[in-house]
């Protein structure tokens, strides 16, 4: 199974790489991105391993979740393979995730 990652989910990963390398280091960014990236590879073979995201439910496409750390990195299944849709850092407001500019 391939993964894709949209242009949002790919711009809060850039957003959160420099966060951390801003006010922690390089070093540290590059971890966080890393274990980002890493925690994806499970659904190259066990694409349903996550979580139903029911805050996404409404949008009837089948959005589920994986945490890693501080992030939820949500995805769904296309028929391309597995498009990751969103890096949500936990520790917002949950609400935040159904923000309109949030929508992939």
């Amino acid at each position: 199974m391939t993964i894709f990652w949209s242009n949002f989910a790919s711009e809060m990963v850039k957003d959160i790489y420099n966060y951390y390398k801003t006010n922690a280091s390089p070093r540290v960014a590059n971890r966080i991105r890393n274990q980002i990236f890493s925690a994806t590879n499970q659904l190259k073979k066990y694409p349903f391993s996550g979580q139903v995201e029911k805050s996404l439910q409404k949008l009837n496409e089948g959005h589920r979740y994986l945490v890693n750390g501080n992030y939820k990195i949500i995805y769904k299944e296309v028929k391309e393979g597995i498009l990751i849709t969103d890096v949500f850092d936990t520790r917002q407001d949950p609400i935040k995730i159904n923000n309109p500019k949030r929508k992939t």
